[in-house]
């Protein structure tokens, strides 16, 4: 900066502004004998300024000639100057105020968990969890040394694990790293690369890698394949190799087919994959299970969700399916969000509007609630990341950790557990040319005896370079402004000695026209190139447009054979992958000191590490170990020897000792449903059963009537019998027979429900309430509406059962259904208060008495502290807080419901609406006390409802999939324009949605969310052809909006 002219003219506007407090500055500075302008200029006023942007405005200043309006310019830059350092200011003093605001909600929190668990706590205990101060030099540690270590002879377990990556273009083979901020090595190879090695780890039988599937012109056709394998299973020989053993890529089509999304457009579109992967876990178990589980369904062992979409989607999934669910998050939110506010470039809303960054915070925190474990690259992750996050507590993990070993109640309280496992890779080859470069220390024949010889991307860097045997300084990253090239191209580029010395490499993803790149890598690659002119450097450095994902290992061997040196510079850095590549292919590194970096120098002990905002001593690091050879070689050997610390191997037997320390849990009904209870057919897709019946009916072991065998008849033509057959498939049933058909149905009692036996569902789930939360009448009208609309097609009517979704309890819903005339055994299900219980009438005559599903109570179980949760809702709903968040005079804002709540849901009446918290606010407050459930506001604001984790409306309907085999894609929910708070779950999905208009005046929907909070669109599409909206309730207009919806396949 010291030599960039325009440096100094900003500085003489400045100076001459006539501002008191630079003059101050100022003479305080001539006072002490080194006033220096450029460093006064850089180190008071630019910090956190866009100076590209200021760069522009002083090129037109010096552009302009005429005095009077070139001095106005300066005037209007220096306002601005000041301007953007009271924004800086005034972002610095707002986060210390979060920061406080923040420390005071978390001690807040330990106090009250103190107070409920302090009868039987320890002393040591309250010491732990009343310890408020932060301490900086303590890390999350976690004692491992209790676990039993996984190893090679628990081959006879045959895991099926599911992996799940999102966003972003996933495949085996050449994958594109780099193209765009998606498609980063940090998830998708990771998460590719785990799937196949752990495959091949004994005891693991099948893996399953989620993504999406893509079929867009922008994208190669491979991202349309539904399915990819990536490993045939255990190179075991021993191990028995099955028809669907291996690692397989599974895409699930979720999103406009058509195009390929950025991640940040794909949250309102979760749930449609979550329904998607759910339908193949359900179809793989069951076929697993006939394969290696003696005909019992073989559940996942694990479900393991990477980056906050993918834990979003994890913790819906492995709530559906009742099983484990492990996070991994590469990069988390709320860390982002501080860097760019700390930048002051952008405000708040619009860094939630580009990066939708509200909402992955969300995601990131739901996934914490449903996560028994968190696996961290690092310890700096979990003790400067994680613990940004309401849902973990180092201390308060600590004690309740402490305290479920010991068996003692934690009271509903619950911390996940963090596990420092560090990325793996596949070393084999690797080691091997280590060994063989020892023979050839010197890079003596590097255009080989012919073309062949030399790999091509060897003679796409080369051709770059005047002198291709000196030293190679090696940078591979994204052209991302965080991976901070500029800084040590600037560094290499001001050091004359590190310029004779060695050539600099870098390998910045890959382009074809800078024009057509995102405006931030299109910032750093033209700035690179006119760093390159400024300092001359043609010839010494190279950056190539393009390179293959297979390219990587050749250029990481070119460094090493010319004694070169990786550098990894990032201004942060999660982990740091590529360190690992590079010391497993000789390289010793120079990286930064901020992240994953000093995890392993520790373990490796092969470089040095250094300040990325320190260019002179960038540039002193790697002098120092291209000049010193003995330091190099010691690197390069220490690096060799500590390499498999981070192989495969030991990353997943690591990986399953986590795992499978943690509370095992998979779908186990109290009620197993007979053998013969459901016939052979009904197990059928749609596609597959027609063609069933067809077989049954032409079968020649069928009724002789219907026998194209039967000659009885005194020898009629075969043709003339087929047709008959046929016509009476194809004659379709008048509505009065099915009627009968689903009165005989019902009528057909036994102890397991006649939904097992639908093949589609409408739901009714309309929040019609009046201001005193009593259920309308016209919650009546559109029962019997629908009621009438199935009956008018008998083709649509054929197999469908009707639900009721509500939050009124089940003795509230039955007097209002009886009060209405309407028969309460006319229902297949209903699910009560907001999704907590889940009945079915059909299996009872009218006035018998209605008993709620045990294996939906067992299922959403999970986690529940009833008690802890009622006390800590009292507290919170009636101790308002100040704009300062200090609690002010108590007042009764709610008091409890007891007619409205049963064993898994405690409900309170709102008595002023106007002091009710939001939900997210109230959410955040349970976190911080290790309390995880679901809260709603429910019956026109009137109700406030505290429900398990696991259960909601939403997921009501994904139990019936799981546990009656009714595919979500063949249910139809009836909505009103508005509703409860949990309305916008019950929109998006597979399934089919019909909105009424009209019907609902009033919902609770407002208490939902506080300001600056996520939008309504990260949940719900604003276009789907699922949904439909209707202006009236007549049986007609439901009918056919029905059965428009039924052709809807997309």
């Amino acid at each position: 900066m010291a030599v960039n002219e325009w440096i100094n003219g900003y500085l003489e506007a400045i100076l001459n502004s006539k501002s008191s407090h630079i003059d101050d500055n100022k003479e305080s500075l001539r006072e002490r004998g080194d006033f220096n302008p450029t460093k006064y200029f850089v180190e008071e006023v630019v910090t956190g300024v866009d100076e590209t942007d200021l760069h522009r405005t002083w090129i037109k200043v010096v552009a302009t000639r005429n005095t009077r309006e070139r001095s106005s310019r300066l005037e209007n830059m220096c306002w601005r100057i000041w301007h953007l350092t009271r924004k800086k200011k005034q972002l610095e003093w707002e986060d210390f105020q979060r920061v406080a605001k923040r420390r005071f909600e978390r001690e807040q929190g330990r106090i009250d968990v103190r107070e409920d668990m302090s009868e039987d706590m320890s002393e040591s205990e309250k010491g732990d969890i009343g310890d408020i101060g932060e301490s900086p030099n303590k890390t999350y540690q976690h004692n491992a040394s209790s676990l039993e270590v996984w190893s090679d002879d628990k081959k006879e377990k045959k895991l099926y694990i599911v992996l799940i990556s999102l966003h972003g273009l996933v495949r085996g083979e050449n994958m594109e790293l780099g193209r765009d901020s998606d498609t980063g090595g940090q998830v998708i190879k990771y998460v590719v690369e785990l799937a196949r090695a752990l495959a091949k780890t004994p005891g693991v039988y099948r893996v399953d890698l989620f993504t999406r599937q893509v079929s867009s012109p922008e994208v190669d056709w491979s991202y349309g394949e539904p399915t990819e394998m990536l490993a045939v299973g255990s190179d075991d020989p021993d191990d028995d190799v099955g028809e669907s053993s291996g690692a397989y890529i599974i895409r699930i089509p979720f999103g406009p087919p058509d195009k390929y999304l950025r991640k940040e457009l794909l949250w309102q579109y979760i749930q449609e994959f979550v329904d998607g992967a759910l339908a193949h876990i359900l179809n793989m178990s069951t076929a697993l299970g006939e394969q290696i589980g003696g005909g019992h369904p073989v559940w996942p062992y694990v479900i393991h969700g990477h980056y906050a979409d993918a834990g979003d989607s994890a913790a819906i999934l492995s709530g559906a399916l009742n099983v484990p669910m492990v996070l991994t998050g590469h990069s988390l939110g709320r860390n982002k969000l501080e860097q760019l506010l700390k930048q002051g470039r952008q405000s708040k809303e619009d860094i939630n509007s580009t990066y939708r960054i509200m909402r992955r915070i969300e995601a990131e925190e739901l996934s914490l609630d449903a996560a028994e474990l968190v696996i961290t690259s690092t310890k700096q992750e979990v003790d400067e990341q994680w613990g940004l996050y309401d849902g973990f507590d180092v201390k308060l993990e600590k004690v309740l950790r402490a305290r479920a070993r010991q068996g003692v109640d934690c009271h509903g309280r619950f911390m996940p557990r963090m596990a420092v496992i560090p990325p793996g890779m596949d070393f084999s080859k690797v080691i091997q040319e280590a060994n063989e470069a020892d023979g050839d220390p010197s890079l003596t024949n590097i255009e080989g005896p012919s073309p062949k010889s030399v790999p091509a991307i060897w003679s796409e860097i080369m051709r770059f370079l005047t002198n291709p045997h000196k030293p190679m300084i090696l940078a591979l990253s994204r052209p991302d402004p965080k991976k901070n090239i500029t800084t040590l191209l600037k560094a290499f580029g001001e050091c004359p000695s590190l310029r004779g010395l060695a050539n600099l490499t870098l390998i910045m993803g890959n382009r074809d026209d800078i024009e057509e790149m995102s405006a931030g890598n299109a910032s750093v690659l033209t700035t690179v190139l006119k760093l390159v002119d400024k300092y001359d450097l043609y010839g010494q450095v190279a950056f190539p447009k393009h390179h293959k994902q297979n390219d990587v290992p050749e250029i990481y061997r070119l460094a090493a054979k010319t004694k070169g040196v990786f550098i990894n510079p990032a201004l942060v850095e999660p982990f740091g992958l590529t360190l690992i590549e590079a010391a497993a292919h000789g390289l010793p590194m120079v990286a930064t000191k901020n992240g994953g970096p000093v995890d392993i120098h520790r373990a490796l002990n092969n470089g040095l590490l250094i300040d990325p905002h320190d260019q002179q001593g960038i540039a002193n690091a790697l002098l120092k170990l291209l000049s010193e050879k003995t330091l190099w070689q010691e690197c390069q050997k220490s690096g060799w020897r500590n390499i498999h610390l981070f192989s495969w191997p030991e990353h997943c037997h690591t990986y399953l000792t986590r795992v499978a320390s943690c509370r095992m849990r998979h779908p186990a009904w109290k009620t197993d449903t007979p053998a013969d209870g459901m016939p052979k057919e009904e197990s059928l897709n749609d596609s597959l059963r027609d063609v069933q019946d067809a077989s049954l009916v032409l079968s020649i072991d069928g009724d002789r009537s219907c026998s194209i065998n039967d000659s009885s008849d005194g020898g009629g033509d075969i043709q003339d019998q087929v047709k008959r057959v046929m016509s009476k498939m194809k004659k379709p049933q008048s509505s009065d027979q099915v009627s009968e058909i689903n009165k005989n149905d019902n009528n057909n009692l036994s102890n397991y429900p006649v939904l097992r036996k639908r093949r589609k569902l409408i739901v009714i789930a309309v929040d019609c309430y009046d201001s005193k939360g009593e259920p309308e009448k016209t919650m009546i009208s559109v029962i019997q509406d629908t009621f009438n609309a199935i009956k008018l097609d008998s083709q649509f009517a054929k197999g469908v059962g009707v639900a009721i979704s509500t939050a009124m309890p089940i003795s509230e819903l039955v007097d209002f259904l009886k009060n209405g005339n309407i028969k309460v055994n006319e229902f297949d299900a209903m699910v009560c208060s907001s999704g907590s219980e889940v009945y079915y009438p059909g299996t009872c005559e009218e006035n018998d008495e209605l008993y709620p599903d045990p294996d939906y109570a067992s299922h959403v179980e999970y986690r529940w502290g009833s008690d802890g949760i009622k006390k800590t809702a009292w507290r919170l709903m009636n101790t308002p807080e100040d704009q300062e968040g200090k609690s002010v005079k108590p007042s009764k804002v709610i008091e409890e419901d007891v007619r409205s709540s049963n064993s898994h849901c405690s409900s309170f009446l709102i008595k002023d609406v106007e002091k009710a918290r939001k939900v997210d606010d109230l959410r955040q407050k349970f976190r911080m006390r290790g309390l995880r459930c679901h809260l709603m506001y429910c019956r026109s604001s009137t109700r406030m409802q505290v429900i398990p984790l696991l259960a909601s409306r939403a997921q009501a309907l994904r139990f019936f999939f799981v546990r009656w085999r009714l595919n979500v894609a063949n249910m139809y929910v009836l909505l009103g324009e508005t509703g409860d708070t949990d309305y916008e779950e019950l929109i998006s999905g597979t399934h089919k949605t019909l909105i009424l208009k009209g019907i609902v005046k009033t919902g609770s929907e407002e208490l939902l969310r506080t300001s600056g909070s996520y939008y309504k669109e990260d949940i719900v599409p604003e276009e789907s052809p699922r949904v439909a909206y209707i202006n009236s309730t007549r049986a007609e207009d439901i009918a056919s909006a029905l059965i428009k919806l039924s052709k809807c396949n997309t």
